[in-house]
């Protein structure tokens, strides 16, 4: 089991704790951490995209001028897509881009994601994160001192004080352990995870 040392919110070292292998030592597998990023950025995509072919925009029913004679090349219509205002070659329309990715390979690659923090000495722990107060000061002198100011927070329970003082911060993000996802422990460089949030994660994904 790979052990990691635990943190207090001054960056100081308290102890250490050993972490599952099933969930923090697995193979990584780049194919899927690949295809879940790819997946949720699909999702999140509207697919709203639309303009008009030649057959949608008004007008151009009638020839221009007549097909020989005139010294023009033949025209049909004067909404054809090499007039102004014609119709656009190929337009694009609404579309669905989701897709899906099966649970199995959505947990592997979950894991892998969090493996690869772990080997990169990019997993920190930090035996707990309390505010008695909403200071979005007090949030960025706990990431500095635990060096990672580009850090993705997973809390155990949803502690207010904690979120909120980190809202405002544009290089840190706030997860509860059950809306971690793969998009998000790849995007934000180091992974900042509170004792009790590793126990709840091990408990699910395990």
């Amino acid at each position: 089991m790979a052990n990691v040392s635990v943190y207090n919110m001054e960056g100081n070292e308290v102890g250490s704790i050993e972490l599952n292998d099933a969930i923090f030592g697995v193979e990584v597998n780049e194919h899927l951490v690949h295809m879940a990023v790819l997946q949720q950025l699909a999702n999140k995509r509207q697919g709203t995209q639309s303009a008009r072919t030649r057959s949608e925009v008004s007008g151009g029913g009638r020839k221009p001028w007549r097909q020989k004679g005139t010294g023009h090349a033949r025209q049909g219509s004067t909404r054809a897509p090499q007039w102004k205002g014609g119709g656009v070659v190929f337009a694009p329309k609404p579309r669905d881009y989701s897709f899906k990715i099966n649970k199995k390979e959505k947990r592997a690659a979950l894991k892998s994601a969090l493996t690869a923090r772990v080997n990169e000495n990019k997993f920190i722990v930090v035996d707990e994160l309390k505010f008695d107060e909403i200071k979005t000061k007090k949030m960025v002198g706990v990431l500095k001192a635990l060096n990672a100011e580009k850090a993705l927070v997973i809390l155990g329970e949803n502690d207010q004080n904690v979120v909120r003082s980190t809202r405002n911060i544009p290089t840190a993000k706030i997860a509860l352990t059950n809306t971690i996802n793969v998009y998000d422990i790849m995007k934000y460089s180091t992974l900042v995870v509170t004792k009790d949030a590793v126990a709840k994660i091990e408990e699910v994904y395990a």
